[in-house]
């Protein structure tokens, strides 16, 4: 699926550019990264929270120097399709945005997220911090201990590392190309497997 929209994208002649890494956010803000398989959709899923100022998609927990789109999906790189939030801790804090995250992914399945598979699919959350580690692994441990879910949580709790900025064709793709965004996401199964896990809270999708 993914590689029949990057093969039509080529066709329109726009050309994929190479990955760059990313800095800090500017003072006042703070970052937050997730995996959460497709990053079209992360991005989707926080570009309507208060408080989020910008989304960003790229590649990260790989070994892989400036990888491009091409070289993530074929499985060789060691990264996962991320998405980086840089938001404003003033009007919504890293606990909220844990929820809009676990409520947006399957965290029970390894290497995949619904129709797309791989090790460059994978969930994870890549802290910034001890606080975000220790709100994660928390948030994390009382979903396991709640019994909503029907198996284990296999999403991994990793420290940030290098994350590479996708291709300019990728950023804001929910928005910029909605007809053949909605079409892969209810053909990929995401939105039907989100509201058997999650139900009502499967909202934030």
């Amino acid at each position: 699926m993914r590689w029949s929209i990057l093969f039509t994208v080529l066709l329109l002649g726009i050309a994929p550019a190479r990955a760059e890494p990313l800095g800090e956010p500017e003072e006042g803000l703070a970052a937050a990264t997730f995996a959460g398989g497709c990053f079209w959709c992360v991005e989707e899923a926080y570009d309507g929270v208060e408080g989020v100022v910008r989304t960003i998609s790229g590649y990260t927990g790989g070994h892989a120097r400036d990888p491009s789109y091409r070289q993530v999906v074929a499985g060789g790189t060691g990264h996962a399709e991320a998405v980086r939030v840089v938001y404003d801790p003033q009007k919504v804090d890293y606990a909220y945005l844990l929820k809009v995250f676990w409520y947006n992914i399957d965290p029970t399945v390894e290497n995949r997220q619904f129709c797309d598979s791989g090790s460059q699919y994978r969930t994870a959350i890549y802290y910034h911090s001890p606080e975000q580690r220790k709100l994660a692994e928390q948030t994390r441990d009382e979903l396991e201990a709640s019994g909503v879910l029907p198996g284990p949580i296999v999403t991994e709790i990793e420290p940030v590392s290098e994350f590479w900025v996708a291709e300019e064709y990728h950023q804001n793709y929910w928005r910029k190309n909605p007809v053949r965004y909605k079409f892969y996401f209810t053909a990929c199964g995401r939105g039907d497997r989100l509201e058997e896990l999650w139900g009502d809270k499967a909202q934030f999708s």
